[in-house]
């Protein structure tokens, strides 16, 4: 009977994220429901970053600064004007405050920014796909259900305002039901002669009108 309830509480776990906003600048939610009771632990999400999407460690600073946001990025330095395809994946540590009405909740969420991507053949969006996160948890005292946790590969702080590393257990949980998907506009390839004719064609003409400007209304010596 133990080990039912046990398998049952595994079960019973699960780890969901979602998107917000729309647009280039997002906010990325994580919400984990644990099927045995955490108390005293902390709560963590490793979240997988691909190319695509990144975070901002200034902005990350910031929250943090202000308590808006538990977070540690890696790595922490990051080409904020990098394209996607120039662009390497990050991964987001992101510690979890419990829900006010639900025990075994917990959630945050933290700003993410979309990249830009190559023209496309044929379609006018690429898609950025965030696999499910690995949920985390680091307890003091030692009494995680076996089956369910199994020690994490983690070399991070139990919390972010903290710098000694911490034993982090990985939980056995249902899969989010899918994967989170954004739609980065982008532009098509079909378009690139057009679009070079009328760069050079604005970039002549402003140009053009500067010079003009400059010698009807310049001093020269």
């Amino acid at each position: 009977c133990v080990t039912l309830d046990v398998q049952a509480a595994c079960r019973d776990s699960s780890v969901s994220q979602e998107l917000l906003k729309e647009g280039f600048h997002r906010d990325l939610l994580v919400r984990v429901e644990l099927g045995e009771d955490a108390g005293g632990c902390a709560v963590a999400a490793r979240v997988f970053l691909p190319p695509g999407i990144f975070v901002d460690p200034y902005e990350l600073a910031r929250l943090r600064r202000h308590n808006l946001t538990k977070a540690v990025l890696f790595p922490d330095g990051v080409d904020l004007e990098a394209p996607e395809y120039l662009a390497r994946g990050l991964v987001l540590l992101l510690f979890l405050e419990p829900e006010p009405r639900c025990s075994r909740c917990f959630r945050a969420t933290v700003p993410v920014h979309a990249r830009y991507h190559r023209p496309a053949q044929g379609t006018e969006e690429a898609l950025v796909v965030l696999e499910s996160p690995e949920v985390l948890l680091c307890c003091c005292h030692g009494h995680l259900s076996a089956e369910c946790w199994e020690p994490a590969d983690v070399d991070a702080p139990c919390s972010s305002d903290t710098t000694g590393p911490c034993q982090w257990h990985s939980m056995k949980h249902r899969p989010a039901y899918e994967e989170s998907m954004l739609r980065v506009p982008v532009g098509l390839r079909e378009h690139k002669s057009l679009v070079c004719a009328l760069t050079v064609l604005t970039t002549g003409l402003c140009s053009g009108l500067i010079l003009a400007a400059a010698c009807k209304y310049g001093h020269f010596s």
